[in-house]
């Protein structure tokens, strides 16, 4: 029998699971997210325009603090430290 995660936001992308045997709880990014992360990335390196590249960094940057600000959240209204 496997360990159950225990879900501590609703199922969104983005959200936050604690896994059985962890100390901290970890953020789930769903695969056509991620994807488009990766893609955003290595589309940076073919970017020649050095204001796109800027744009690029900033739009991933962006999308991955959404995440870790709302795991802070998560994870102080659990009671849960964070790393």
């Amino acid at each position: 029998m496997h360990d159950v995660a225990k879900l501590l936001t609703p199922p969104q992308n983005g959200a936050v699971v604690q896994l059985p045997g962890r100390q901290f709880p970890g953020v789930v990014i769903q695969g056509d997210t991620l994807r488009n992360l990766v893609s955003l990335l290595k589309n940076h390196g073919n970017e020649t325009d050095e204001i796109e590249k800027a744009a690029i960094v900033e739009e991933v940057l962006d999308i991955l603090e959404g995440n870790l600000d709302g795991y802070f959240q998560v994870c102080a209204e659990a009671g849960i430290e964070v790393p």
